[in-house]
């Protein structure tokens, strides 16, 4: 008599495929935004104890650069480039990153969202502001725009690095990627240059700026990396308004 076949084995449940967006946080990103952090905070303390730290020279070696490229003069092209982008740092900066915010969170990725506010927007008040406190640095000679007061690290620098990770973290694909870090690379050299072009802060400064910036990032990368998976799956099951 034939034998009928086996029954299947019944199927277990598998959770979705995971969606190319939000990326995942790299292995190791805890550890390099904690360190990326404390330096700013370490030269913040060495600045708070000591007016004219080591590095000082490097810093009026640059300045005295700076103002020999320029002759002096407020005007010209690079002025002006250097200008509009003290502009786009300033408090107009901020209408990037919530514009960011609210369309994420309009097709149902408030996740995203979270990410984009937390790091480009909340972090400078929690971790750049402090720091400004912190270091307490007085600002170059002779500044050529508006400026509140704590040189120490460039707050400019911090959000255009924050925008750009974020931006990376939740926009722009995996094959586009590789482009968007050159086109963040040069952006951040730009303003790292335009601070210290319109001698409102020290290239220091402006280093520390982007290491706290890119620290913070890090490590709220990581905080949020469990919403994060969870609305990629979630978009790639089709079912982020569930």
């Amino acid at each position: 008599m034939p034998h009928s076949p086996a029954p299947a084995p019944p199927s277990i449940p598998t959770r979705p495929a995971r969606h190319h967006l939000p990326a995942a946080p790299p292995r190791h990103a805890l550890a390099a935004g904690a360190a990326l952090l404390l330096v700013p905070v370490l030269i913040g303390l060495l600045l708070r104890a000591d007016e004219r730290p080591f590095f000082q020279g490097l810093d009026d070696v640059w300045a005295r650069a700076m103002n020999g490229s320029s002759g002096g003069s407020t005007t010209g092209f690079a002025t002006g480039f250097a200008t509009a982008l003290d502009r786009l740092g300033g408090p107009l900066g901020l209408i990037l990153p919530l514009m960011l915010t609210g369309g994420l969170c309009v097709y149902g990725r408030w996740r995203s969202g979270a990410y984009v506010l937390a790091s480009a927007v909340l972090a400078n008040m929690v971790v750049a502001l402090p720091l400004k406190q912190l270091a307490d640095r007085p600002r170059p000679p002779h500044t050529w725009v508006l400026v509140n007061d704590g040189s120490y690290p460039s707050g400019q620098v911090f959000s255009a690095v924050a925008l750009v990770i974020a931006v990376a973290v939740v926009v722009v694909p995996p094959g586009a990627r590789r482009w968007w870090w050159l086109f963040g690379a040069g952006y951040t050299a730009a303003m790292m240059w335009s601070r210290t072009w319109l001698h409102a802060q020290w290239p220091s400064d402006t280093l520390a700026g982007a290491m706290a910036g890119a620290g913070a990032c890090l490590l709220l990368w990581r905080a949020f990396a469990p919403l994060l998976e969870t609305e990629a799956e979630r978009a790639a099951a089709d079912t982020l308004w569930m």
